[in-house]
């Protein structure tokens, strides 16, 4: 009983902490409808899309590790 309250608390957190990624970064431009264009005379805007779209990616890993813990806690 202590696991699955423990797992379940954990999944809440990181399902929390990657919906706050998600609301500020939004979809990587990978998962996207929309041209991929990035001008190569101009590296700092390409170097800060390279990371928001890192910073998308990131957050939608912890909220599938935070729904999977989620689903662990509760079976």
């Amino acid at each position: 009983m202590e696991n699955s309250i423990l797992l379940l608390t954990i999944g809440l957190g990181f399902l929390w902490h990657g919906a706050l990624i998600y609301w500020v970064a939004g979809l990587p431009r990978q998962l996207k409808k929309t041209s991929k264009n990035i001008t190569e005379s101009d590296p700092e805007k390409s170097f800060m899309l390279f990371w928001l779209d890192q910073y998308s990616w990131i957050g939608l890993l912890i909220i599938f590790i935070g729904i999977l813990s989620i689903i662990r806690g509760l079976i």
